[in-house]
């Protein structure tokens, strides 16, 4: 019996000719390959059986029940017989080994092609972010230096206030057409110069009848011209 259930789950494992539905063998299939093949009585084969249930040793032969997942005790609960050591040609056993060592072979370039992709796709976005840290800072001494020159010409009576309008800077360093692709730019460049800024001040005022944000330039220009 066990080298018939080793053959039968070897042939199911490579190819399956004989068309199983399971490597299990059925109770009735295996107790007729007894009485007619091997010519022992079905006393003695279910009397084996209990032994196998009764004992904790590894026989090789799985006996089990309607529920997999349940134990079997007696042998009025086995449904089916099942090797748990499949006997395969050697062909057989080349061809799995084939196909395994093939399947990890695939997984291992799958892998390493995704970790690969990984990285680029983390070198592109440090990139990115440096490219755009430096755009930030870029436009944030543009702003300085716009915010400054305006209050040195107000001082010389070339502007009427001593402010400008936000709005005003932004249309001035950025043309219109590359307005929404800089607005993140600018959008952290005005955080940054709020939080690290401190001569350059945000305020409210009211122009030509509309309330309008404005950058004040808070140091004199003989302090401006005396850091130089």
């Amino acid at each position: 019996m066990y080298n018939y259930l080793a053959i039968q789950a070897g042939n199911f494992e490579c190819g399956n000719p004989e068309n199983l539905e399971s490597k299990c063998i059925p109770f009735s299939e295996a107790k007729d390959y007894i009485e007619n093949v091997t010519g022992y009585s079905i006393k003695k084969f279910e009397d084996a059986l209990q032994r196998l249930l009764d004992s904790d040793q590894d026989s090789g032969i799985w006996l089990q029940g309607k529920e997999p997942s349940e134990p079997v005790t007696t042998v009025k609960q086995v449904v089916c017989l099942e090797s748990a050591r499949p006997r395969m040609g050697l062909g057989c056993r080349f061809h799995r080994a084939l196909y395994t060592a093939v399947t990890n072979l695939f997984i291992f370039f799958w892998s390493l092609a995704f970790l690969w992709g990984n990285l680029i796709l983390l070198k592109y976005y440090w990139r990115k972010r440096e490219e755009q840290e430096e755009a930030m800072y870029e436009m944030v001494q543009k702003i300085i230096a716009a915010v400054q020159n305006h209050y040195k010409e107000w001082e010389q009576n070339l502007e009427r206030y001593p402010y400008v309008g936000i709005l005003h800077i932004r249309d001035t360093l950025i043309p219109p057409q590359e307005r929404r692709k800089m607005k993140p730019i600018w959008d952290r460049a005005k955080d940054f110069l709020a939080s690290n800024e401190s001569r350059i001040q945000t305020e409210l005022h009211r122009v030509a009848g509309e309330d309008m944000l404005v950058w004040r330039w808070t140091q004199p220009s003989y302090l401006s011209d005396s850091d130089h």
